[in-house]
């Protein structure tokens, strides 16, 4: 703020002339000028805080004068002058009293309205567009008298009065105020940052996206356990069985196959299935894997395809481990079981599944076509998954002993895959219950040889009634009931139909085949039969035949 003193020729409405200040230009039209009483202007009454702007009009300059002999007396201030002559309350000037503090406020568009109160009716109407205010009459020295300059039409002094307009300086027009352009440079400083941090963070997240990120990635991993599992678990039933399991290569005068079979006992016997060792006829040659690797030649102890299964035998291997075998006649439909074989040579495989049944009558083989080579097996049937190369492999339970020996599988089509190939599982594989498998394992390592239970009647094989006919006579054309066979001896004539079998029904020669099969010789069945229409029960004595 100035301090009073003056830097040029500028109004300042605070100067009060002093002693100190008799040279200026001011002061010397404050000593020549003087108001008349009339020319003083009362202060209205205070008014809302308006900013108020209007351009002053330059004051006229009178031609040079001489002085006055006496100068005129000068005016009395309205109030009593300030001490520290502090604008905007120092010492007033000869045109007004101070004016009260007015704060700047927005100028409307079209500038700020007039009161009706300050209105002049009789004086002059304010110029269009605004103007300066009309200062007083300046007075003429004696004697020379001064051209009168019409008044300036305007407004009130207070209303066009700007305190914070530059001193001597235009004021500011009535209207819109300027624009800030400080407002509008930070918006665009902004959305250029904000563009280029958008670009710098996208670029960011390409490269990351592209490249799997700014460091190696390092995958979160559970640690290692201690590797036991349940006895009873899938796990732990495999764990238990593999080492018993082995996979047989077979190779004759051309043919080959691939099959599994389990150790029986610490002798080195070997159970497997009939139609994986048949491939090497009387001079093939048998080779046994281990589950851990080593390899050992085989021999054949024995074998029978009624049964379809066969013994091997392997000498100079130690640490055998036979495999427990458990009871089939205590198994239960929906009992839980695991396959172990060599599906498609892939040795060690391990599928689980249920018993889908049990005594499902199947029949197997016949490749020959003179019926020689046909199996007949009472089968429990599982859905655990079995491929060609399970066959003679364990079916076993949750404690791992054996129930089973899986010999057959149905397949969905004819059993060649699209490539000439065999076909896979379906869910539907057949096993040897251990309970018949172990009684004929036992006959071939004791005897070389396993035999059946027969009743002593040929069957009519073409019948497609329900149950099994006796046929009138044999291929060979002798009697189709043995002459003093099991079945003459209870009575069973030609022409029989036997519909039971111990009260379970048989609806074709092959299911009474199985029925029979499944008892040993010696063993007593009860038959159902009907006979001229009418329904008979006898009871035999099962034979025994020696098996091939």
């Amino acid at each position: 703020m100035d301090d009073g003193k003056p830097t040029g020729p500028k109004a300042k409405w605070w100067s009060r002339p002093s002693a100190g200040r008799a040279n200026h230009p001011e002061a010397q039209i404050q000593e020549l000028v003087t108001v008349p009483e009339p020319a003083l202007v009362a202060a209205p009454e205070e008014v809302p805080d308006t900013e108020v702007t209007a351009e002053l009009p330059p004051t006229p300059s009178s031609p040079a004068s001489p002085s006055p002999t006496a100068p005129p007396a000068r005016p009395k201030p309205l109030h009593e002058p300030d001490e520290y002559s502090t604008p905007p309350y120092g010492g007033p000037g000869p045109w007004a009293p101070a004016p009260p503090v007015q704060r700047p406020v927005p100028t409307p568009a079209h500038g700020t309205p007039i009161p009706p109160q300050y209105s002049a009716p009789n004086g002059p109407a304010p110029a269009a567009g605004g103007g300066g205010y009309a200062p007083p009459p300046q007075p003429q020295p004696h004697g020379h008298p001064q051209p009168q300059v019409p008044a300036q039409p305007g407004p009130s002094l207070w209303l066009q009065y700007d305190p914070w307009s530059t001193p001597g300086g235009p004021l500011t027009h009535v209207g819109e105020p300027a624009r800030k352009k400080r407002r509008g440079s930070l918006l665009v400083g902004a959305v250029l940052l904000a563009l280029v941090a958008g670009g710098i963070g996208g670029g960011i997240g390409a490269y990351i996206e592209r490249n799997g990120g700014i460091t190696d990635i390092e995958l979160p991993q559970a640690p290692k356990d201690n590797g036991h599992r349940a006895p009873d678990s899938v796990a732990g039933i495999a764990a238990s069985a593999l080492p018993s399991v082995v996979t047989l290569h077979v190779s004759g005068s051309g043919a080959q196959g691939t099959g599994t079979g389990f150790v029986l006992d610490q002798q080195g016997h070997i159970l497997t299935n009939n139609h994986v060792v048949d491939p090497a006829g009387s001079a093939g040659e048998i080779s046994v894997t281990f589950s851990g690797g080593e390899t050992a030649k085989a021999t054949l102890v024995g074998k029978d395809s009624g049964y379809d299964l066969a013994v091997v035998k392997v000498t100079g291997v130690s640490h055998l481990k036979p495999l427990p075998l458990g009871n089939s006649d205590s198994v239960q439909v929906g009992d839980p079981v695991v396959a172990i074989g060599a599906p498609f040579d892939l040795q060690n495989t391990v599928t689980s599944g249920i018993i889908s049944a049990k005594e499902r009558p199947i029949t197997a083989g016949g490749e020959k076509g003179d019926g020689s080579d046909v199996s007949y097996v009472d089968a429990l049937q599982t859905d655990a998954p079995i491929n060609p190369g399970n066959s003679g492999g364990p079916l076993v339970d949750t404690k791992a002993h054996v129930i089973g020996i899986n010999s057959a599988i149905r397949a969905a089509d004819t059993g060649a895959g699209p490539e000439g190939g065999q076909a896979g599982s379906i869910g539907l594989g057949f096993a040897i219950p251990i309970n018949q498998g172990k009684r004929v394992a036992e006959e071939l390592i004791n005897t070389g040889r396993a035999n059946h239970p027969v009743i002593g009647v040929s069957l009519d094989m073409k019948y497609t009634g329900d149950g099994a006919r006796v046929g009138e006579k044999s291929k060979d054309g002798t009697p189709s009931v043995s002459p003093k066979g099991p079945s003459a001896k209870a009575g069973i004539k030609p022409g029989d139909v036997i519909t039971k079998v111990d009260g379970q029904r048989v609806h074709s020669g092959e299911e009474l085949i199985v029925k029979i099969r499944s008892h040993r010789p010696g063993d007593r069945l009860e038959l159902t039969l009907v006979r001229g229409g009418r329904e008979r029960t006898l009871t035999l004595t099962l034979g025994s035949a020696s098996g091939t």
